[in-house]
């Protein structure tokens, strides 16, 4: 499989319907890619919390129409990250759109760990509260945002709903970029399977964002990585590997606690 992850820059002067177009248009580029992949927030900024009431959108607002078309026309299986999304009666979500290669959106994903401590995110959007994985043709893919990737049990749940590829979208700060690359290669060799995780450049709300989107085999090996500013990651992967290293190296068999059976 080919995968793009696409490290956007929000730029604050920039409107989102400008951001919108800009960002459908890179999709379009990545015809060779099977996958495509946008960071976390991208229309408003991970942390440009003023912002996401007044950019709040339902699922099937102008994001949504603008990506589906996008996907529809690269032809790509689009993970297109994660809007503001309201909901009438409950209130915000964090909320991640996957769209097939026809422009179907096929799954949504509401992040479960809000980031802000009492504050920020934490308190101005609901939690989600069901994992998600999505079949592709070559892969199931498990879905996480941000700061999720700091709770294992989130990933070994996706792992045993089946899933071989971990996909992360992500605005996570530039003050704990050693944090984002150690958590992902973590994820990676403990759960056996790749992930491919999508952050953001630029400066959201003056925090300033890591970059340095990565790609990290079922071994913790980075197949590729990004550097700090806008960037189109593209790597190509073997979905087969992540079986025969789950059965070169049967570790995760061995689990005694959270759901494995152990073998006798």
């Amino acid at each position: 499989m080919r995968a793009s992850l696409l490290q956007i820059a929000v730029d604050e002067a920039e409107s989102v319907d400008a951001r919108r177009q800009r960002v459908a248009s890179l999709v379009r580029q990545q015809t060779g890619s099977d996958l495509v992949i946008l960071p976390e927030l991208w229309t408003t900024g991970a942390f440009a919390y003023e912002s996401f009431d007044t950019e709040a959108e339902p699922l099937e607002g102008p994001t949504h129409e603008v990506m589906a078309k996008a996907a529809s026309d690269a032809g790509v299986w689009l993970h297109a990250g994660s809007i503001p999304e309201r909901v009438t009666g409950e209130g915000l979500y964090n909320t991640s759109l996957v769209y097939s290669p026809s422009g179907e959106l096929v799954a949504t994903y509401r992040k479960i760990h809000r980031f802000g401590f009492d504050k920020g995110e934490a308190v101005l959007m609901g939690a989600g509260s069901e994992l998600v994985t999505v079949p592709l043709p070559d892969t199931t893919v498990g879905l996480a945002t941000c700061y999720d990737l700091r709770f294992p049990e989130l990933f070994r749940g996706l792992v045993d709903a089946g899933a071989e590829t971990l996909v992360v979208s992500a605005g996570w700060p530039e003050r704990r970029r050693s944090h984002w690359t150690l958590l992902a290669r973590a994820r990676a060799v403990e759960d056996q399977a790749y992930v491919l995780a999508c952050g953001t450049a630029g400066v959201h709300a003056g925090v300033p964002q890591a970059g340095y989107s990565i790609v990290v085999d079922p071994w913790g090996e980075v197949l590729a990585e990004a550097g700090a500013g806008e960037e189109v990651l593209v790597v190509d992967f073997d979905p087969a590997r992540v079986g025969v290293t789950r059965e070169q190296f049967p570790a995760l068999k061995d689990r005694l606690l959270g759901g494995a059976v152990p073998r006798r």
